[in-house]
């Protein structure tokens, strides 16, 4: 699975909940431009649960490498590095179901694949060009999941505290925080400039190569 068609640069973008993963790849987008680039959202490649109630699913630990439809993440990675587009699917944090919304996904010399589980797998790891760790403080992770899991997925502030005491913290622990031995790169202290600018360097550069050699680049 570590062959590629055409030549792409897969950028791992790994890191506990609220560390500044999405930044670290908007970063990137603005750096390579959003048409250099492929991204998948791990958190989309949740498993649907469709014959559980609402109050079961409620109840699932999404912080679990177990929670997530690792196939179909696997399998959307090695299209998108043959020059395949993907159907990326859509999660719906709001019912912990999977939309019937998907959104198109094409091929791109730049491959970022963000979530926190990015550096878990082991073959996932092997298409990997580069490998980023964002490492942040607890309590900043902290109060940026809870600002954001009331802002956008429609969850109280007690609920979001008894998920981050019962799954969130130990998981991160457990799961997260391991993988950071994989990373080529770990930027402490969250996205900072410095760490971030190296990244985009990398990225930057080699979209420059493949324009220097338009026979290698995807569709030529």
């Amino acid at each position: 699975m570590t062959d590629s068609t055409f030549p792409t640069f897969v950028i791992g973008v790994a890191g506990g909940s609220g560390s500044g993963k999405s930044t670290v790849t908007r970063e990137v987008l603005a750096s390579v431009g959003a048409e250099q680039a492929a991204v998948l959202m791990q958190d989309d490649y949740y498993l649907d649960q469709p014959t559980l109630s609402f109050e079961e699913r409620c109840k699932l630990n999404y912080d679990h490498p177990d929670a997530f439809d690792w196939p179909l993440l696997m399998q959307h990675v090695a299209a998108l590095r043959a020059g395949q587009a993907i159907e990326m699917p859509v999660y719906d944090f709001t019912v912990h179901r999977r939309s019937e919304k998907t959104i198109t996904v094409r091929p791109a010399p730049i491959i970022v694949i963000e979530g926190l589980f990015a550096l878990f797998d082991p073959e996932l790891r092997k298409m990997m060009s580069l490998k980023v760790f964002v490492d942040t403080a607890a309590d900043v992770r902290f109060i940026r999941r809870l600002q954001r899991d009331m802002a956008e997925r429609a969850r109280s502030a007690d609920s979001v505290i008894e998920q981050y005491l019962s799954t969130v913290r130990p998981m991160h622990k457990q799961f997260i925080e391991p993988t950071k031995r994989s990373a080529h790169v770990i930027l402490p202290h969250g996205a900072n400039g410095p760490a971030v600018d190296m990244i985009t360097t990398k990225a930057v550069s080699f979209i420059r190569a493949l324009q220097a050699t338009p026979a290698s680049r995807p569709g030529a």
